[in-house]
C-alpha cells in the first residue's frame, strides 16, 4: 500500500505552546490533510532480553566517548530510585561515570571540574526548572492546539509501529518529564525502559512522578542524562527510540537520526511526533533563509513537508518510512535495515 491521503476538515488554529521552544509559526488556514503510508506487516524480529543491575557486570550502556561497554563498578543497581553511589567503567578509555539520586550522567563532559559548555537557546530552555515544572502541568496539554491527540493516544498510535520489537529495549528520546516513559513502564511491553534527557531537571522531574507512582516497575527504568547526538549505548543494541515532540527540539537532526539508526538493532524501529509548517508560505524564497537561521539562533527545526522528514531518516540508514498527519502534528516511524 503506498499512500492515503483523505480530507481533514478541521478549523485553523495558531498554538500558544506547540513545540519545545518559544517559536510561533503560522499554519495555512484551509483544510489540512491527513496523510498516512503503511508498510506490508512483517513478522516480529527477535529480541535480546538483558538484566539491568549492578555488581561488575555489563549494564547495557556504554561510554559516550568511546562507545565501547561501561561496567557497573559498584554493588548500586542502575534503575530508577537505586542510582545514587552508582559507578559505571570505561575498561576501554578508562573514565569512570557516576549516578545522582535521580539519575546516571553519560554526557561526555560528565566529571569535568573547570569545563562547561551551553547548548543551543531551545535545548537550554528545558534545562530550567520553571520550564521542566511546567512542562506536564499545563505546557504539553497546550499542544493539543497543534493537532496532538494527547499522550495516552499518541501512546496507542505509537505501540502500533512497535509491535516488531514488543518484549526488548526501548529508549525514550528526549523523555521530558516522563510521561511516556511511565506509559512504557507500566505497559510491560517491554523489558527495559530507557528514560534519555540533557535535561537534569526534567529528569528530576521524571523521577518525582515516578516515585508518586503506586507499584510502578522501577527495576525496568533507568534514568539517563545524555547527548541525543552522543547516545551511550553500543551499536546495534537498542530495539526500539521513540522520541515525543522532541525532533524539533534537537539542534541538528540529522546528526541525532544517525545515532539513532547507530544503536538500533537491524530491524529496530524509531518512532517520533513532530509538526510540520506547511502551506502557501513555504513556497517564498524568503522562508528557507529565515528557517536556517532560527535553526542557527534557536538551535530549533521545523519540517514543511513528509517528504523531508522521510528523506531525513533515508539519508540515516533509515527505511520503511511510514507517517500519519493530523494538522501540523505528524508521528513518523522509520526502522533500520534487517540485516
Amino acid at each position: 500500500m503506498n499512500s492515503v491521503i483523505t480530507g481533514n476538515f478541521r478549523p485553523p488554529f495558531f498554538p500558544s505552546q506547540l513545540s519545545k521552544n518559544s517559536a510561533r509559526f503560522l499554519f495555512r488556514p484551509f483544510t489540512t490533510l491527513v496523510f498516512t503510508r503503511s508498510l506490508t506487516a512483517k513478522a516480529p524480529i527477535a529480541v535480546e532480553k538483558e538484566e539491568s543491575g549492578g555488581g561488575g557486570g555489563s549494564c547495557g550502556l556504554a561510554c559516550p566517548i568511546c562507545y565501547n561497554p561501561l561496567t557497573v563498578i559498584s554493588d548500586s543497581p542502575i534503575y530508577v530510585g537505586s542510582t545514587v553511589g552508582s559507578n559505571l567503567q570505561c575498561n576501554t578509555c578508562k573514565k569512570t561515570y557516576s549516578g545522582t539520586q535521580t539519575h546516571l550522567d553519560l554526557v561526555a563532559s560528565s566529571g569535568s571540574k573547570q569545563y562547561d559548555e551551553s547548548m543551543p537557546l531551545a535545548t537550554e530552555l528545558f534545562r530550567t526548572p520553571v520550564v521542566s515544572f511546567l512542562y506536564e502541568r499545563g505546557w504539553r496539554q497546550n499542544f493539543v492546539f497543534g493537532g496532538f491527540p494527547g499522550p495516552e493516544k499518541e501512546f496507542d498510535m505509537a505501540k502500533n509501529y512497535l509491535k516488531r520489537v514488543l518484549g526488548g529495549k526501548i529508549v525514550d528520546a528526549s523523555c521530558g518529564s516522563g510521561m511516556f516513559t511511565r506509559l512504557f513502564a507500566k505497559s510491560g511491553l517491554f523489558s527495559q525502559v530507557i528514560a534519555l534527557d540533557y535535561s537534569e531537571n526534567m529528569l528530576q522531574q521524571c523521577y518525582e512522578f515516578i516515585e508518586q507512582e503506586e507499584n510502578f516497575p522501577k527495576e525496568k527504568v533507568t534514568l539517563v542524562r545524555a547527548d541525543i547526538s552522543r547516545l551511550p549505548f553500543e551499536s546495534s543494541s537498542i530495539d526500539a527510540v521513540h522520541a515525543g515532540a522532541a525532533l524539533h527540539c534537537w539542534p541538528s537532526p540529522s546528526t541525532a537520526v544517525a545515532e539513532i539508526s547507530r544503536v538500533l538493532r537491524p530491524g529496530g524501529v524509531f518512532v517520533a511526533t513532530t509538526y510540520i509548517v506547511d502551506g502557501p508560505f513555504t513556497f517564498l524564497p524568503f522562508v528557507n533563509a529565515f528557517r536556517q537561521n532560527m535553526m542557527g539562533i534557536a538551535g530549533s527545526y521545523f519540517a514543511v513537508s513528509e517528504r523531508e522528514l522521510e528523506d531525513l531518516c533515508r539519508t540515516c540508514g533509515l527505511v520503511g518510512f511510514t507517517c500519519m498527519r493530523n494538522g501540523p502534528f505528524v508521528m513518523i516511524s522509520a526502522r533500520k535495515r534487517s540485516s
